[in-house]
């Protein structure tokens, strides 16, 4: 891999275990829906919780582990995937340079397999 590959990994490992100041993490409706088994607000947030627990953990397979940006996982016996997409400071454009974090927003989107 690249020195510029192994920047960008690194820096997607620190949006997927959260330490990322200007990483967003968004998880789809129906992701939290289907992991809550719409138990209300309680269930919910439990549900974020061993979900982020559960990507934190996730082991990357070697096809998956270039730039660490994608994963499919089972969380709770439901097939989950994750995506990190690279975006410029304002969000409204795909980032010049993933690779510098000065210029990039990491935006981690959790969601089902159906969501895709």
């Amino acid at each position: 891999m690249t020195d510029r590959m192994l920047r960008i990994a690194a820096l997607n490992d620190r949006c997927r275990q959260g330490l990322d100041p200007t990483g967003r993490i968004v998880i789809t409706a129906a992701c939290l829906a289907t992991l809550a088994e719409e138990r209300g607000k309680v269930a919910q947030i439990l549900a974020q919780a061993d979900l982020m627990a559960a990507i934190r953990r996730y082991v990357f397979r070697p096809e998956e582990s270039r730039e660490r940006a994608r994963g499919d996982l089972v969380v709770a016996g439901h097939a989950v995937r994750f995506t990190i997409d690279y975006y410029d400071l304002t969000l409204e454009w795909g980032s010049e340079d993933p690779a510098d974090p000065l210029v990039t927003v990491r935006v981690m989107t959790i969601m089902l397999p159906s969501d895709d």
